[in-house]
């Protein structure tokens, strides 16, 4: 066991070592090991008063134990998937939730905490409170409840299956949305078929037919390719061709892969979430869900998203209207992006593929670490020869004043048939009190953009670079925390529709000149953006806000309608809602095989479930925080300061809406983000 990569206790995942065979043995055997040192931690605590960190610190350090064993498995599964790791990982889920249920429901636990709280600990032996203490014990006791700490012992037994269940049934809809995608590609022989398209695309296109001894091009659908031919494809047809592929994915409707249908997942994972919230005493799970936000209801959710609506629609059919007579036709989902990205070029001189060019990633990476050092004083340098599972993947320190490690973050940038689409960050290794200082944390950043072709650098276009921005925000977040206890530290404890604040306050930096001057450069030549193309760009940045508000706020009414509204008797009815959704909010009409839900990954295999308003109200919140940077200055150094005390490095330890008040003087206001939208009124 000693062999066991997954088993080790210090320095990074060893990503070079770990095979399937080794996953779970170390899951069993680190779950083994806990629960024998939670039962002595336990007997050896009964009784008398408590010391707060040598009581809580053990059981954190079960948990982080756990995530050091688990993170690097989860995150493999999810960038470099194989059949092996996948039966690995699903063998683990109902083990590794059977385990989070039983800490969830331990009575001498949360009677341990609970007398934590009586006692009004949250102080060391020297009588200081650690910071994060006092919030630690409040999420505790709330989680306990919120696991069924109070049920009966026949309702416990029963709430712990349904977690089993769905850990697997969310994994299996993950892995059928990925396992769709990659059963369908599409030859094309024909020249004129692929005009327009980027070459950055139809080079491993091309690539992927000669590998099959085939003429003219092979298109998968990962992301770089689908967005490409749905944005500047001149056929219409392999345009309509991949926009069904992609939104009849994991669906009855996808032909291409009929093993991997989602529908009897959706219905199963509704009805596991329903049944768990009631017995926990919430009335559906929206309910239930939203006990952990900053939102306090299903009627205050509801009424911000049609706040927005209110405010959006009427916009987005202005827009929607001026590009239906700019293409001179009607417009079908599949021509929406096309004319859209024709449309924004005559209107300012300004396409993708003119700026490509100008934003190699080496130089985007270059630019977005110069605006990190400016707004925090750090810096943020490679490191060679750390191992990882992929050749391209990189590694960073980030580094304070004084040279000290901040923490670390890898890197993996580039699509591939074993990964999952989107972009995103998760943690590897939490923030954890060591000897006398500190492990620092490490964090993963993860985007799907297209390899490097020919010695040419990934060039990625400007909504690219605001990806990055947005999960270096994410990233910063994770690493920057000052809090010690993992539970409550970084990204941890933070209320889900807070946790988008600092990635969302972080990408509008990207859109400011000066920072874009910083981020850009010819990748032959070096010369700087030309100030007529930043200008347009600049003038860009709203074009079409109204349509792609109206499309998140689709998203997010049906993410919470399908569980508010869930009904046992009448199963999730998703078809029948998203129809109403769009109805109420959508003005592009979706064909009848439109399965968008059978590949929303978010909230049917993801932590948004919900909860997905979450990226709108943080939006709000990371609006209204950049207002104050553009009142007092892009760098300005208090502000900064202020920023990264008050939301960067609390983590989970304090309360939200009072460390945004603490931060700005006064609540975010949602007139902050009708103005960066430009849709006032």
């Amino acid at each position: 066991m000693s062999e066991n990569p997954l088993l080790a206790t210090d320095g990074l995942p060893e990503f070079q070592r770990i095979r399937p065979e080794h996953v779970e043995k170390a899951v069993l055997a680190t779950l083994d090991t806990n629960r024998a040192e939670l039962d002595r931690l336990l007997a050896r605590t009964e009784g008398g008063d408590l010391d707060f960190d040598a009581t809580v610190l053990p059981v954190e350090m079960l948990g982080d134990r756990l995530h050091r064993v688990w993170s690097p498995v989860q995150h493999l599964q999810a960038v470099a998937n194989s059949p092996e790791l996948r039966a690995a990982y699903n063998a683990c889920l109902p083990a590794i939730s059977r385990y989070a249920t039983e800490l969830g429901q331990n009575q001498r636990l949360y009677e341990l905490y609970e007398r934590l709280i009586a006692q009004s600990a949250g102080k060391p032996a020297d009588g200081t409170p650690r910071e994060g203490a006092a919030r630690l014990l409040e999420l505790a006791i709330r989680d306990f409840r919120l696991s069924g700490v109070h049920l009966p012992a026949e309702q416990k037994t029963r709430f712990k299956a349904l977690m089993e269940e769905l850990a697997t049934a969310e994994a299996g809809f993950e892995q059928n949305v990925l396992d769709s995608a990659a059963a369908w590609s599409l030859p094309v022989e024909d020249p004129a078929r692929v005009q327009g398209i980027p070459a950055n695309i139809l080079e491993p296109a091309a690539e992927r037919a000669r590998a099959t001894g085939q003429s003219g091009w092979i298109f998968t659908l990962d992301q770089p390719t689908y967005v490409a031919v749905v944005t500047h494809a001149d056929d219409r047809e392999l345009r309509k061709a991949i926009c069904k592929a992609w939104v009849t994915r994991a669906s009855d409707q996808a032909d291409y892969s009929p093993g991997h249908d989602n529908s009897p997942l959706i219905e199963r994972i509704l009805a596991l979430r329903h049944e768990a919230a009631g017995i926990i005493g919430y009335p559906n799970f929206a309910a239930y869900s939203l006990a952990t936000k900053m939102a306090k209801s299903v009627d205050e959710v509801s009424e911000f998203l049609m706040e927005l609506v209110r405010h959006s629609r009427p916009a987005a059919e202005r827009e929607l209207a001026e590009l239906e007579a700019f293409a001179g036709q009607a417009i079908e989902p599949w021509d929406l992006a096309y004319y859209s990205e024709k449309l924004r070029h005559k209107t300012y001189a300004i396409s993708d593929e003119a700026l490509r060019p100008y934003f190699p990633l080496p130089k985007v990476m270059q630019g977005l670490f110069a605006v990190v050092g400016k707004l925090y004083g750090i810096r943020i340098v490679p490191v060679d020869g750390v191992a990882a599972w992929e050749p391209h993947v990189g590694y960073y320190r980030l580094l304070d004043a004084d040279d000290h490690e901040i923490g670390g973050f890898y890197t993996d940038f580039y699509a591939r048939s074993t990964k999952r689409s989107g972009a995103w960050m998760d943690p590897c290794l939490n923030r954890l009190p060591r000897g006398a200082g500190v492990r620092p944390p490490v964090a993963y950043l993860v985007c799907n953009f297209s390899l490097p072709v020919n010695g040419t650098p990934s060039l990625i276009t400007h909504d690219e670079m605001v990806t990055v921005f947005h999960e270096m925000g994410h990233v910063l977040h994770h690493l920057l925390t000052r809090i010690d206890y993992p539970s409550v530290g970084g990204i941890n404890g933070v209320p889900w529709d807070a946790v988008e604040l600092p990635s969302q306050f972080m990408e509008t930096f990207a859109w400011e000149p000066e920072v874009v001057a910083l981020c850009s450069g010819h990748f032959e030549t070096g010369e700087p953006l030309p100030a007529a193309m930043l200008e347009s760009l600049r003038k860009s940045k709203n074009f079409q806000s109204a349509l792609q508000m109206v499309r998140q706020l689709e998203f997010a009414l049906f993410d919470l309608r399908i569980h508010a509204e869930y009904d046992p008797a009448k199963g999730g009815r998703i078809m029948q809602i998203l129809a109403e959704v769009r109805d109420t909010v959508a003005v592009i009409r979706q064909p009848a095989w439109n399965r968008f839900a059978h590949a929303f990954t978010h909230i049917f295999g993801g932590g948004y479930a919900a909860g997905y308003y979450s990226y709108k109200w943080a939006e709000v919140l990371a609006a209204d925080a950049f207002a104050a940077f553009a009142e007092s200055g892009l760098f300005n150094a208090d502000l900064a300061r202020r920023f990264r005390q008050n939301v960067l490095e609390i983590g989970g330890s304090r309360d939200i809406g009072e460390a945004f008040v603490a931060f700005r003087g006064r609540p975010a206001q949602v007139e902050a983000l009708l103005r960066q939208s430009g849709i006032e009124g």
